[in-house]
């Protein structure tokens, strides 16, 4: 709000300088008062929006792929080089930070997912974005559209860790917990509310274990009162007074229909692909397998191991080491040759391989192993996760003694902090076997 934005010749140029709240008004007369004559209080369409859409937020949670349990952690970055992102340097705080996010949070506990500024698409290029955060996105994380729906993002999250732009004070505003990777203070209006955001959120120490403050600032969370009570002085209301506003400008009547904005629309489904490959730590304890997943695990983590790929993984060799390895599709793929080819031909093809899975739905794989045979597994009721940690369960207990009857049997696997019943079916030939 300086006169170098606002003024030419000494005179605003803008026929209406929307404001969101008084309190922007106060420095305005501070800092410009040529302006105040051209300024109008409309409250915010964008922040409406979203107040709006926070009944579907369950929805948009399941556009991203989120599942119950799991916390969706939204990474956000504005666009200087003091940035979350940075400017594309060597000590850029994202790019660095993301690979020790996707070893430190559990795949099956935390989601991840990065907002953008459209302008660092646009600096950059798309390709050279992609380029930089490739092992983050083979790591499950989710380049989320910076128009069309970062606010859907926002709804849908349980933490957002990001910087000193408007998205971390819209988080804040909805009474979402941030974490602030960078201040930027110098960049900001010592007097607006958006530093003192910036002064009394959570800090992200960077070099610090990751788990650890993520974990304690969604334990200890309270929400600001300052980005909720200065986002906007009329919650709700933005459509009806910019609306008014434009038609006074027009010199016309304002119709009498109510003024209603676009409703944020539900995303593309967007579930994370983990093709980076994953260390499964297990325990099992008769039916009972404990499942934690995740690029890397802490030197000396108890329980045992073994390793998870996706077929499609950057590196061939990791298949050579895989004991489990994964592939997600239609059943009937005829390029595969559907399921039953596609798990035996795997099996043949990488003699260390104890289990070849197949995850063909939401919540169904078909299994086929080394020495047990072949095998549906499915959601019990209740469960929800991924289906390649299904097959990671039964391969741990398989390798604990387990051994599946004929009728089949149900094993619970505990991840993300809850139990998900698993259905384990005997296969003969692509069919269940009758008890």
């Amino acid at each position: 709000m300086s006169p170098d934005w606002l003024l030419s010749d000494g005179r605003p140029f803008v026929d209406g300088l929307v404001l969101s709240h008084p309190e922007q008004l106060a420095r305005l007369r501070l800092v410009c008062p040529e302006a105040v004559g051209a300024s109008v209080l409309a409250g915010d369409p964008c922040f409406d929006r979203m107040l709006a859409a926070r009944p579907y937020r369950d929805r948009f949670r399941r556009a991203l792929g989120v599942r119950r349990g799991q916390r969706l952690v939204v990474l956000n970055s504005t666009w200087n080089p003091e940035g979350f992102f940075g400017d594309g340097g060597g000590q850029d705080i994202l790019p660095g930070l993301l690979p020790r996010l996707a070893a430190e949070l559990p795949a099956d506990g935390y989601r991840l997912a990065a907002v953008l500024h459209p302008n660092i698409w646009h600096g950059h290029g798309p390709g050279q974005i992609r380029a930089w955060l490739d092992r983050a996105r083979r790591s499950g994380l989710s380049l989320i559209d910076p128009v069309h729906a970062w606010r859907q993002a926002l709804v849908a999250a349980d933490l957002v860790v990001g910087d000193f732009g408007a998205v971390s004070y819209y988080a804040a505003a909805l009474g979402t917990p941030v974490l602030l990777a960078t201040a930027g203070q110098d960049r900001l209006d010592p007097d607006a509310p958006l530093a003192a955001f910036v002064r009394e959120a959570p800090r992200l120490d960077v070099h610090g274990p990751l788990r650890e403050q993520v974990e304690k600032v969604l334990a200890g969370h309270r929400p600001l009162a300052g980005p909720a009570a200065f986002v906007t002085s009329a919650p709700g209301s933005s459509a009806a007074l910019l609306r008014r506003h434009f038609y006074s400008l027009l010199e016309l009547p304002e119709p009498s229909a109510p003024a209603l904005l676009e409703p944020l629309p539900l995303p593309p489904y967007n579930p994370p692909r983990h093709t980076h490959p994953l260390r499964v730590r297990t325990r099992v304890r008769e039916a009972d397998v404990m499942v934690e997943r995740s690029t890397e695990h802490p030197y000396g983590a108890g329980g045992d191991e073994h390793l998870a790929v996706h077929e499609e993984t950057r590196d061939p060799g990791d298949l050579e080491l895989a004991d489990v390895i994964i592939r997600d599709g239609p059943p009937d793929d005829p390029r595969l040759g559907g399921q039953d080819v596609w798990t035996a031909d795997v099996l043949r093809r990488h003699p260390h391989c104890s289990v070849a899975a197949y995850v063909s739905g939401p919540g169904t794989c078909t299994v086929r192993t080394a020495d047990h045979g072949m095998f549906r597994l499915s959601a019990g009721r209740g469960a929800d996760t991924d289906p390649a940690a299904y097959a990671s369960a039964l391969h741990a207990w398989l390798a604990n003694g387990g051994r599946v009857p004929t009728g089949g049997t149900t094993l619970r696997m505990h991840t993300a902090g809850g139990v998900h019943p698993v259905i384990v079916e005997v296969l003969r030939d692509g069919l269940a076997a009758q008890p």
